[in-house]
């Protein structure tokens, strides 16, 4: 099982057993779920550091990823068609002012 599910659930359980306890008890809804939370976060903090560990390397290594994209070389191959001159400025011609400037006038 992957580490992140693992921990998510674990955190889920902690927050529901925790939920429950203080609602058999009958303490307000949401100050149950708010005493939940943070026992949920404290308890996954002190006792699953090396849970959380493992998921955050899971997490550097989905980042890493593949070096080559399919997607991104789809993309740069159609922005190639577009772009014959391989230029990233180039200007399409219905982005040309109809009407030459007067430089000289606009200082």
């Amino acid at each position: 099982m992957k580490p992140w599910i693992l921990y998510s659930l674990l955190r889920l359980g902690i927050f529901a057993a925790a939920f429950s306890l203080l609602m058999v008890a009958q303490v307000e809804w949401w100050l149950s779920a708010i005493v939940a939370a943070i026992l949920g976060f404290a308890i996954s903090y002190i006792f699953f550091g090396k849970l959380r560990d493992a998921v955050a390397l899971d997490i550097v290594a989905r980042r890493a990823g593949p070096s080559h994209d399919p997607d991104r070389d789809a993309e740069d191959a159609e922005s190639e068609a577009r772009n014959p001159y391989n230029t990233p400025n180039s200007v399409d011609s219905s982005d040309v002012d109809a009407e030459p400037r007067d430089l000289e006038s606009d200082r």
